[in-house]
């Protein structure tokens, strides 16, 4: 049997996850915000499933609708359900469904915790860190651990170094090892002031390989070493020249220009932004400013231009969003061969 674990995107989210991680094995982690990225989620769960699996949703609250549908369809493949949240809003869903369970008194991260130790057994250690993120998700600021929890909260809110669309597995790894590491400081004096200090520390242990250097370059090298192996994916072409595609990378001139070095037969590098912004780098192989008018009015330097694409519809998967690119560049070039034939 698999576990399927579909939970939310901050601290109590990745928490349940967390926990879950712990105490299970043979598991898969899917993680979504609210609206229809849940129903994306899902989907990509449902085309995995096999008989006898298990689908774990914690820290979401899903509509009626949603929960029909859900039902019917795992119980088409034979596979159960279980939803742990919680979010008052679902009080509705958690009276009709049997699986849905309810208890606006914990987080997620509690609850599952809670639910798991009493199959499993207690782990002290882990049942602190619920503490933790139980204090900060309900807000009890009268808690001893709330301090604590703000700075864990923060240290996932602002786990932005490796992007989850185009690195999902390699993200959450991320965001689980900062809070293995956190744990470290629980038991300290003034521990939410020690983790906070120690925080670019941790950060730079999980990128840093042989030598050290700045965080910013260390996680340049990690991002160009991910981008490298999974170039496949990543690759696109315009007219007689190729490169890769990005979104939101983040820090685009760095890690592009180390990125086109590290792979000098590839010609550009493009990152697309949820702000609707194209960023084009080259290495004296294409001309990008060129390529950035051609593709959206843009312009600027021949190894360094930018550019707005109005028509990007921002997506959770970075198949759907690469499939706009590659659209708008045949559409483009299409355009510009009948210009040419006149």
């Amino acid at each position: 049997m698999r576990i399927f674990h579909l939970s939310h995107t901050d601290l109590d989210g990745y928490g349940a996850q967390f926990v879950s991680k712990f105490y299970l094995d043979n598991i898969l982690f899917f993680n979504s915000n609210y609206g229809k990225e849940i129903d994306d989620k899902f989907e990509q769960i449902l085309s995995l499933i096999q008989p006898k699996d298990l689908v774990l949703i914690t820290d979401l609250n899903l509509t009626l609708q949603q929960c029909e549908a859900y039902e019917m369809k795992l119980k088409e493949k034979d596979v159960k359900i279980i939803l742990l949240d919680h979010h008052q809003s679902g009080l509705e869903c958690a009276k009709k469904y049997a699986w849905y369970f309810l208890d606006n008194s914990r987080c997620a991260t509690s609850i599952t915790h809670d639910f798991l130790a009493e199959i499993y057994g207690k782990d002290e250690k882990l049942h602190k860190f619920s503490k933790v993120v139980n204090a900060v998700d309900i807000w009890l600021n009268d808690e001893s651990e709330f301090e604590l929890g703000k700075v864990c909260l923060g240290l996932v809110s602002n786990a932005k170094e490796i992007n989850k669309i185009m690195f999902d597995e390699k993200s959450r790894e991320f965001i689980f090892y900062i809070l293995e590491k956190s744990q470290e400081f629980f038991d300290k004096q003034n521990a939410h002031i020690a983790l906070d200090n120690a925080t670019h520390f941790i950060k730079k242990e999980f990128f840093k390989k042989e030598k050290d250097d700045t965080l910013s370059n260390l996680i340049s090298t990690f991002i160009v070493d991910m981008l490298s192996q999974n170039r496949a994916k990543f690759e696109i072409g315009y007219e007689d020249k190729k490169g890769i595609l990005t979104y939101n990378i983040g820090n685009t001139s760095v890690i592009g220009n180390d990125f086109l070095v590290a792979n000098p037969d590839m010609d550009f590098f493009i990152d697309v932004t949820s702000r609707k912004t194209l960023s084009f780098r080259a290495n004296g192989n294409a001309n990008v400013s060129l390529m950035a008018k051609n593709l959206v009015g843009g312009g600027g330097h021949v190894n360094a231009s930018g550019g707005l694409y109005n028509g990007f519809k921002d997506g959770y998967r970075y198949e759907v969003i690469k499939a706009q690119i590659v659209d708008l560049i045949a559409k483009k070039t299409q355009e510009k061969e009948i210009k040419d034939e006149r």
